[in-house]
């Protein structure tokens, strides 16, 4: 929880959290992965590319760059839900200016409780979005749910790396550095403490690839990333 005493779900805590830290969210995100985010998102597109999908949902879409990337696959449409307004809201300005609001629209929606009907989409996307759900298990029950028999989901995700000495080096970053210079360019305290919280707190790896399976999802495997700082879930709907 971002706020353990808050009397705010934890739903609520995520939402106006990012809503607070919107203007600031996509210049913090290309200078605190130093950029190597860009190659991540495009590696979990490319493993949408095999079933060429026409309809393409992604969850927990923020400013919508991870959508804007799957514009690569030539789909018909992207739809992109969030549950913070202040971050469509610059999202919805970013597609505006590139000319994609008739490729990729940006609305409200709860991924415990997605507005769209069974086996409607043929991949969903999901892009550092999973770990914030209130109800882990829930809201990829209900992603499972509106993606059609033969689609692909694909899931980014922080974790955490094993190995001598980046293991050291990434928990100085994420304790220490990342949370100050998140603090002081989005002027907000709790955002970027919660970040690495979350990501020790989240099951990556092996027991994520579980949960999926339990969830619904096939075929499921972890690739990780960039020495483990991040991982890269794929699963497939039979």
């Amino acid at each position: 929880m971002p706020l353990p005493d808050s009397h705010l779900s934890k739903k609520e805590q995520v939402a106006g959290m990012f809503d607070r830290i919107a203007g600031k969210y996509d210049f913090l995100n290309h200078l605190l992965s130093m950029g190597i985010d860009k190659g991540w998102r495009k590696k979990a597109i490319n493993t949408l590319r095999p079933i060429q999908p026409k309809q393409i949902l992604d969850v927990a879409t923020g400013t919508g760059d991870l959508a804007i990337a799957a514009l690569n696959l030539q789909p018909e449409h992207i739809t992109g839900v969030d549950i913070s307004e202040g971050m469509m809201a610059i999202g919805r300005k970013k597609l505006a200016d590139k000319n994609l609001t008739d490729k990729i629209s940006l609305q409200y929606g709860d991924s415990e409780a997605l507005p769209f009907e069974n086996n409607y989409f043929d991949a969903i996307t999901c892009a550092y979005g999973v770990r914030n759900f209130e109800h882990l298990e829930n809201g990829l029950r209900d992603m499972n749910r509106v993606m059609r028999v033969g689609g692909r989901v694909a899931i980014l995700e922080f974790s955490k790396p094993k190995k001598f000495p980046v293991k050291q080096l990434y928990q100085f970053y994420f304790r220490f550095i990342l949370p100050t210079l998140g603090k002081t360019v989005s002027k907000d305290a709790t955002a970027y403490t919660y970040l690495p919280e979350s990501v020790a707190a989240f099951p990556e790896g092996q027991a994520f690839c579980e949960i999926l399976q339990q969830c619904g999802f096939k075929n499921v495997k972890a690739r990780p990333l960039t020495f483990g700082i991040t991982t890269l879930y794929t699963g497939e709907k039979v």
